[in-house]
C-alpha cells in the first residue's frame, strides 16, 4: 500500500527536520555559558538529477541558523551547480547574512563502471575530500544517496574518530527507493546518525531507520 503523500511544508516535513533541528541542542550543550552560540555549519552533499531537487526542497525548510552551507557535488555533475545557485539567489533574498560555498570533488562511481575499478575511485575520492571535509569542519552533514556522499561521509568519520571534528550524519533514502535501499544507503545505514525513509517496507527492513512517509 502507498503511504500517504505529504506536503513538505506539512507535519511530515516537520518531522523529518526533527532531528535536524534537534542538532544545535548537542552543540549548545558544549558552548561556554554566557557567549552567543554560533550558527550551525551545514554541508549538503548534492547529486546528479532528482538527488539534488530532493535535497534542495528539504534544505527549503530550514531557518537562516543553519549557516553557512557547503554544497559537495561529483566534478561530472554539470546540472546541480545552476540548481543550487538558483535556490541560494532565492534564500539570500530572503536573509541578507545567507551564506554558501560550492567545492567539486572526483566521482566515487560512474554509471556502468566495473566494482574493480569503483574500489580505486572511491578511495581516491576519499583522499580527495579529507582534506575538504577538515577545511570546512561542517557541524551537521545532510545527504539523500548520491555516490558523491559515500566518500564525504567516509572522511566526516575518519576526522571524528582522529579527535578532529565530530559531524552529526543525517541520511535520507531518495523517494523513488521503495522497497531496497540505494548503494549509498546500504553503506551509510552503519554509520548515519540518523537515516530516514519514506516507504514502510524499508522500515520493516532495516529497523534502525526512522519512517515519515512521502516528504518530497
Amino acid at each position: 500500500m502507498e503511504a500517504p503523500f505529504l506536503p513538505l511544508s506539512s507535519t511530515g516535513a516537520l518531522l523529518l527536520l526533527l532531528p535536524v533541528a534537534l542538532v544545535p541542542l548537542a552543540f549548545l550543550a558544549r558552548r561556554r555559558r554566557g557567549r552567543q552560540t554560533p550558527p550551525l555549519s551545514l554541508l549538503v552533499v548534492a547529486g546528479s538529477g532528482g538527488h539534488t531537487t530532493e535535497i534542495l526542497r528539504l534544505l527549503s525548510c530550514l531557518s537562516e541558523s543553519y549557516s553557512p552551507r557547503h554544497y559537495i557535488l561529483a566534478d561530472s555533475d554539470k546540472m546541480s551547480e545552476a540548481k543550487i545557485r538558483s535556490f541560494e539567489q532565492k534564500r539570500a533574498e530572503m536573509f541578507s547574512n545567507s551564506q554558501f560555498t560550492l567545492d567539486r570533488i572526483p566521482r566515487s562511481r560512474e554509471v556502468r563502471q566495473s566494482w574493480t575499478s569503483s574500489v580505486v575511485t572511491t578511495v581516491y575520492s576519499i583522499l580527495y575530500s579529507l582534506p575538504l571535509t577538515y577545511k570546512l569542519k561542517p557541524d551537521l552533514i545532510l545527504c539523500n544517496g548520491p555516490g558523491t556522499c559515500v566518500p564525504v561521509c567516509i572522511s566526516a568519520l575518519l576526522l571524528g574518530l582522529l579527535g578532529m571534528k565530530r559531524a552529526i550524519i543525517v541520511y535520507v533514502e531518495s523517494i523513488c527507493r521503495v522497497e531496497t535501499l540505494s548503494l549509498s544507503g546500504k553503506i551509510l545505514y552503519y554509520f548515519s546518525d540518523y537515516f530516514i525513509v519514506q516507504w514502510p517496507a524499508l522500515k520493516e527492513k532495516y529497523p534502525k531507520s526512522v519512517y515519515l512517509g512521502r516528504i518530497v
